[in-house]
């Protein structure tokens, strides 16, 4: 019985608040739509391209060396609170430790191993990731401005004349990918608005074709600020930037058509420049240039701001 005449244990209320938290970390678990097959991928979409799994995998272990550590801390943490608690009946300090060389070490040691294991694997997937050995199949520019994107098909189209390498509206990309375009490349381009549509699925923004189980090269160039190419099922995005031109590849390996956004903060209505990727077999790829060519959008948007001195000399100085 308490003090207060109450056989009310003064353990219980906290028994009861350790039951409410345990409630409410269940709700939070089970409110998130996720099925048994969503989990594994901790909140990232199905990857559908050949690049994605390294990715996702990179995703995972990094998701499992945070849980190891947290439960590691947990542990230490409770066995603290369990076995370190002030007694009942002593109360007296307890020993105070100024020093322990071994745990400083340790504390030291533990975070460079975890360190450098999450540094060799980034820096080794990310070294695949960009790596552009491979000539790609198909070569696309992405040209990025305020509040939209274009899309050049650097391709040969039948009945389209013209020299992708040697087109004004392309000067701002460096000769190091031209040497990669086809010859003869006349291409089709497809450009957006904000007010752009898909026709099928009804979302915002203009929409990227291209092929499944090829190769593609995405050339990124800005006329304007600093914008990001985002393809949300890629699992890939990369920064488009005036005066500086990225690029990455994929081989997509699903078809449908996916969201894409811009993922960089680059003026009032950036939460608009939203575009689709619709991804085909490499039959559809090749009529859809052609439906573009019969609708006049032949030849190449401008694709930018022109090269930097700086940037040149940086690229110079590299090779």
């Amino acid at each position: 019985m308490s003090p207060n005449g109450s056989d009310r244990s003064p353990r219980r209320p906290m028994r009861r608040k350790l039951l409410q938290a345990m409630t409410a970390g269940l709700v939070l678990a089970t409110a998130t739509g996720c099925t048994s097959k969503d989990f594994p991928r901790l909140g990232f979409p199905t990857p559908t391209t050949e690049e994605g799994p390294r990715i996702l995998s990179l995703w995972q272990g990094s998701w499992a060396a945070a849980l190891a550590v947290g439960v590691l801390v947990w542990a230490l943490i409770m066995w603290s609170v369990m076995f370190h608690r002030r007694s009942r009946t002593k109360v007296e300090i307890p020993p105070q430790t100024r020093y322990n060389m071994p745990i400083e070490a340790l504390y030291t040691v533990v975070p460079l191993i975890i360190v450098s294991v999450l540094f060799y694997f980034t820096a080794r997937d990310e070294t695949k990731l960009l790596s552009l050995d491979k000539k790609p199949d198909v070569t696309v520019n992405v040209v990025g401005f305020q509040w939209s994107w274009g899309f050049n098909y650097i391709e040969n189209v039948d009945g389209v004349s013209g020299d992708a390498t040697t087109d004004k509206n392309l000067a701002a990309i460096p000769d190091r990918f031209k040497k990669e375009f086809p010859a003869n490349a006349g291409g089709v381009y497809d450009v957006g608005t904000p007010a752009t549509k898909n026709p099928q699925t009804g979302n915002p923004g203009p929409t990227l074709w291209l092929p499944k189980g090829e190769t593609v090269r995405f050339v990124l160039t800005s006329r304007d600020v600093i914008h990001d190419f985002w393809v949300v099922p890629f699992l890939m995005k990369m920064d488009v930037v005036p005066g500086h031109t990225n690029a990455f590849q994929v081989t997509p390996t699903k078809e449908g058509t996916y969201l894409g956004k811009c993922a960089e903060l680059c003026g009032v209505d950036h939460s608009r420049m939203l575009f689709n990727v619709k991804v085909v077999s490499p039959e559809r790829y090749q009529q859809h240039l052609k439906d573009l060519a019969k609708k006049g959008q032949t030849g190449y948007i401008p694709a930018g701001i022109a090269q930097t001195s700086h940037e040149k000399n940086r690229e110079t100085n590299n090779l």
